[in-house]
């Protein structure tokens, strides 16, 4: 409904936002930039206030997404969930994606090789695990090519297990085959590479006396 400002009000809770007051009621709310344009005894048609609710709800709906960004990188696909969830329109939601993009803020390409930069700093997997994590991030197949090209499978295993390693090292050899075997096994390495981390951490941090040091590393094993 068309309406005349009578007053401008400023959020208690946000000194950024302001109530437009139409005939004495609150009828929504504005971005401070946005409500200085607007003066008290102007009158809105109804299509100037759709175009200023339009206007409100990508600018509530960006420094939400900039929040969620906040935490960590964030993939196209997940700011696009996280503001369909907050229940923002579809425009809304385009419109801040792509605000995010140019501003560089939003970049798949850039997500995905943060992605594996952090696996293989703290949690080394194989590439296979994080084309996985990739695409249920939402990120497409290109950037996650470019991302996992230049992964060393056998750098990460061994990575990945050398603290189980330390702490089972005094099992018999079957015992620590199955440990750490099921642990890489989750970590998506595949069994030659498994297979050959395993003989090279037996012979680091298995038993250095006694017969177990001498355990059997054939292939049948």
């Amino acid at each position: 409904m068309p309406g005349i400002i009578t007053s401008l009000v400023v959020q208690k809770k946000n000194k950024d936002r302001v109530n437009v007051f139409l005939d004495g009621e609150c009828a929504f709310g504005l971005a401070m930039i946005e409500a200085l344009k607007l003066h008290k005894g102007q009158a809105l048609s109804e299509q100037e206030i759709d175009r200023l609710k339009a206007l409100d709800e990508v600018e509530v709906a960006h420094e939400r997404a900039l929040n969620f960004l906040s935490y960590r990188p964030r993939s196209i696909a997940e700011v696009r969930r996280n503001l369909k969830d907050k229940e923002f329109s579809p425009e809304a939601i385009d419109s801040v994606v792509q605000r995010l993009q140019d501003a560089q803020l939003l970049d798949d390409q850039a997500f995905a090789r943060y992605w594996v930069d952090n696996r293989e700093t703290f949690e080394p997997r194989s590439a296979h695990a994080l084309r996985f994590e990739l695409r249920k991030k939402g990120v497409g197949d290109p950037d996650i090519a470019l991302a996992v090209e230049e992964i060393d499978e056998d750098g990460a295993a061994y990575r990945a297990a050398v603290p189980l390693a330390k702490r089972h090292g005094r099992l018999d050899w079957q015992a620590f085959r199955k440990k750490l075997g099921d642990f890489l096994l989750r970590r998506g390495f595949p069994y030659p590479i498994i297979r050959d981390v395993l003989k090279r951490l037996w012979r680091e941090y298995g038993p250095q006396d006694g017969q177990e040091s001498g355990a059997d590393l054939s292939e049948g094993e």
